[in-house]
């Protein structure tokens, strides 16, 4: 069983930066894939960004890509996403996800609770 947590949600201003963390419980984080996941208000959770667990490999959705950078540090059992020249359409709530895999693919295994991110205009 893996719990995640996330942190570092707020209310920005559109081209602003923010960082969201997430922290894993399980004792084999450094063989889980991560991402992160997004839903706006009246919309459909969506993926936005994966890191694979051997290698680092990273993929993004096409709205995020060159704005959006995940990480990881697999000694903290610690993902990062790093958001950058935010846009009012980013505001969703921000789910971190696991998955006993080598690759984020859906469904995820662990979901966490989920942190909000508001960017105003």
């Amino acid at each position: 069983q893996e719990q995640l947590q996330e942190s570092g949600g707020g209310l920005v201003q559109a081209g602003d930066s923010l960082r969201l963390s997430c922290t894993a419980s399980g004792r084999k984080f450094s063989t889980y894939a991560m991402g992160w996941f997004r839903q706006a208000p009246g919309k459909e959770r969506e993926f936005v960004a994966g890191i694979s667990w051997i290698g680092g490999r990273t993929n993004y959705a096409e709205s995020v890509q060159d704005r959006f950078t995940i990480s990881r540090d697999n000694a903290k059992n610690m993902v990062y996403l790093q958001m950058d020249s935010l846009k009012s359409e980013d505001t969703a709530v921000y789910y971190c996800a696991s998955k006993a895999s080598q690759a984020m693919t859906m469904p995820p295994d662990y979901w966490g609770q989920g942190t909000q991110v508001t960017v105003s205009s």
